[in-house]
């Protein structure tokens, strides 16, 4: 495998921390840029200036200790110093060359890596409250936890996702009263609907199914009403997810920790460590000795436990079943409860840190610019369904992602629907099933009777006319990008934000698209052409990587 920027840059640091010029024990996060201007170099880091803190000398002092270690390395053209501490990397053209003959070899695994070493990470996101259709917001989670568990794991770790169904507490009380009183309602009978009573149209449509039931001798009670309707809202979240290319390893229920008694058995355990104490005939958790602003309730006065009761049960059974890190992902709105959870950690005697916390931001509908209002009726609001069957899981998906979850996001149903180069997720798709019609015309040429997946170009002969043409600006151009996406997934992974994933396929799609409109890839010239459909070939299987790393298909016609 040929080392990436970040391999040559990590390896020259070590190599210098084995000799004592530089004597930091953690290494810095490697940042990787291409230089704006080419005479800048084809890569260039600020490690140095990230070291320079910890080492305590000038940062420019620091990159001319890596440098010398670089300019050891194969590949390696030349390595210059800049300004404050730049290092400015400047690679020999076989380098690039090679990378083309990798892509080709490694196939679907080109990306991929060992980064995580086996750790063990569960991921659990979405977990909405089954008292609804899913809305929009959780699609967004959706995407952006599917999307991560599928980097993680192609860095080599080893990723378990997972649902928590709240099938417990009042909320499941409520759903069952909210649709005997539509039924009641429905019926002739006067009635009110609470604050806490769920109103929207899935309502009427739960208690025309259920009337129907009742109809055949099931009986009308809040425990049998509440069963049914959680199962079947659970039914239309597993379809509506499993639509959106969603597929959880495991579904955890929130009544189990309390049918099998883990949560009293964990609260007594707290309180026997000094962790739970009473007051005012409530059980109080001791959240403020770990940083929490105050004590926070796990059983109410009236013996009535609290969601936080359950969640401090559920965080335990995840550590109990040996993950690494637990990485949970919600909506920004729940930003107040995480100090909460982050004391349970601890209490539990596990590393704060282990728990990663990462928020998603709702989403603003736009239609052509103008926004989409909420419908006005109560408990009314734009369900993933809706935008799902407008727009497909495709786009849907690559908009969802095309920001950091944490940042707001607008999504514009018609630009999602065109079938234009406006649209991200078109333009990127196009690029794959462009390059899978010029094979295709290309194995049908009587003169340029190609087999692709067994090209071999000799990479030595870099003087002859295909590699003439593959160094080619533009060509080169698109080479480097291609070669820059282990990195791109690596650091993705590191830094759980795929939408970096997306600006990337962008990026390459453009580049692609530009060098097809200015070169034409099945000529009359044999060689030429192999050298194209070889570099063609290689765009088209990152391309197809990237996509499946967010959840996308790649068509080979559009």
């Amino acid at each position: 495998m040929i080392a990436t920027a970040a391999d040559i840059i990590k390896k020259a640091i070590q190599e210098c921390k084995k000799n004592g010029a530089i004597k930091a024990e953690a290494l810095p996060d490697i940042i990787i840029e291409k230089p704006k201007k080419d005479e800048f170099g084809d890569f260039a880091t600020n490690a140095a200036m990230l070291l320079a803190g910890k080492e305590g000398k000038p940062p420019r002092q620091i990159a001319e200790l890596i440098a010398k270690e670089m300019r050891q390395s194969e590949n390696i053209k030349k390595v210059e110093v800049a300004g404050p501490g730049f290092i400015n990397i400047f690679m020999e053209d076989d380098y690039w060359l090679g990378f083309l003959k990798e892509i080709h070899v490694s196939g679907e695994k080109f990306g991929s890596s060992d980064i995580g070493a086996g750790k063990k990470i569960q991921v659990e996101f979405v977990s909405a409250n089954p008292t609804g259709p899913l809305h929009i917001g959780h699609g967004r989670g959706a995407a952006f936890g599917d999307a991560l568990a599928r980097l993680l794991k192609t860095a080599g770790y080893d990723v378990a996702t997972e649902f928590y169904v709240n099938d417990a507490g009042a909320q499941v009380k409520n759903l069952a009263e909210s649709i005997l009183l539509r039924i009641k309602e429905e019926a002739g009978e006067k009635v009110e609907f609470g604050a806490d009573h769920y109103k929207g149209e899935y309502i009427s449509k739960l208690a025309a199914v259920y009337r129907g039931l009742a109809k055949k001798g099931v009986e009308e009670s809040k425990e049998e009403i509440g069963r049914f309707a959680l199962q079947t809202i659970l039914e239309w979240i597993k379809k509506d997810l499993s639509d959106f290319h969603v597929n959880f390893d495991s579904w955890f229920s929130e009544k189990s920790l309390f049918d099998s008694g883990k949560v009293q058995k964990l609260i007594q355990e707290l309180k026997g460590k000094g962790f739970i104490y009473e007051d005012s005939g409530a059980l109080w958790f001791k959240s403020t000795v770990f940083g929490d602003d105050k004590d926070r309730v796990v059983v109410r006065e009236n013996g009535e436990p609290t969601y936080f009761a359950s969640d401090i049960a559920y965080h335990h059974d995840k550590y109990e079943r040996g993950f690494d890190t637990l990485i949970n992902i919600w909506g920004a709105d729940h930003h107040g409860y995480i100090p909460r959870i982050k004391s349970v950690v601890q209490a539990l005697g596990h590393d704060r840190e282990s728990l990663k916390i990462l928020l998603v931001q709702m989403v603003s509908l736009s239609r052509g610019g103008q926004p989409v209002t909420m419908s006005k009726r109560a408990g009314e609001y734009i369900t993933l369904r809706e935008v799902l069957d407008e727009v497909g899981a495709d786009a849907c998906r690559f908009f969802f992602l095309m920001r950091k979850s944490d940042a707001h996001l607008e999504f514009d149903l018609e630009l999602a629907k065109k079938q234009a180069p406006e649209n991200p997720v078109f333009y990127v798709q196009y690029a794959h099933a462009r390059i899978c019609s010029i094979i295709k015309h290309a194995k049908t040429v009587s003169s340029c009777k190609l087999q692709v997946a067994s090209l071999n170009l000799n990479l030595e002969s870099c003087n002859s006319k295909p590699f003439l043409c593959l160094s080619l600006k533009e060509a080169l151009d698109i080479i480097k990008k291609l070669a820059s996406f282990p990195d791109v997934v690596r650091g993705s992974a590191a830094a759980t934000e795929p939408h970096r994933i997306t600006f990337y396929l962008q990026e390459l799609a453009g580049l692609f698209h530009s060098y097809y409109n200015r070169n034409r890839v099945v000529t009359e010239d044999k060689e030429l052409t192999n050298a194209r459909l070889y570099l063609c070939e290689a765009v088209r299987i990152v391309i197809h990587n990237g996509l499946k790393l967010l959840g996308v298909s790649a068509p080979e016609e559009m």
